[in-house]
Parts: C-alpha cells; structure tokens; sequence
C-alpha cells in the first residue's frame, strides 16, 4: 500500500492552511494583540493589509460558523480601515476597545442587560 506524505495532499494542506487562518482570525478578538501588532507596525505592511482583506472571507456564513469569538469577525472588519490600525497604537485605544468587549459580553450574554438589582446569581438582593 502506497501511502503520500501529508505535504503532498492537497486536501490536507488546504486544512491545516484553514486551521491556521482560523486560529490567526480568531485571535484578532484581543484588543492587546492588535495593540501589539500596531506596536511592531505590522498593521502597516500592505502584504498584511491584503492578507487582513483575503481573511474577510470567514464573513461568509459557510466559514464565520467555525468562528467560536464573535468579536474577532467584528476587528477584522474594523481592520480594514487605516484610521482603526493607526488608532490602535494607542494604549488609550486599546484599553477603550477592551473595555467595550467586556461591556458588550456583560450585557449581551443572555441578550438581555443585566438588572443591578439582581444578586451574582441571578437572584433578587436582599432589601438593605
């Protein structure tokens, strides 16, 4: 039985090469990392920018179901914008966009907002 190493089967290279694109997509849902990209100018590289516009094709419903934190499809949109990569220098920024994430997940999680009556879980506080 003859059997092809990985590297030459089409099939296999085009998932790892999704593998790797969806790992790399997903991690653009950290602020700081997109911070830290910014830093090295990276944002700055027009292969970059081109390779940030190709990955828009997880926007597309038969690829974005694979996407397990939403907000990254979110910066991967804002990234296509200049003012967004240069904006993200900015420790200010960076700090300004976590926190709307941390605002957005604290209020979203059951689509609903949460009631500041309500105790930690969920239940009604105690009259003080």
């Amino acid at each position: 039985m003859d059997l092809e190493p990985a590297e030459s089967d089409p099939k296999a290279i085009n998932r790892a090469r999704f593998e790797l694109e969806l790992e790399f997509v997903q991690a653009l849902a950290n602020p700081y990392y997109l911070h830290s990209l910014a830093q090295q100018n990276i944002l700055d590289q027009p292969a970059f920018i081109s390779f940030l516009e190709y990955l828009l094709y997880f926007k597309e419903k038969d690829y974005a179901r694979f996407i397990h934190y939403p907000h990254a499809l979110h910066h991967l949109e804002l990234l296509q914008r200049p003012q967004f990569r240069a904006d993200m220098r900015q420790d200010e920024y960076r700090d300004m966009l976590n926190q709307k994430q941390f605002d957005h997940w604290l209020t979203n999680r059951n689509g609903t907002a949460p009631n500041p009556s309500l105790g930690d879980r969920g239940e009604e506080s105690a009259p003080s």
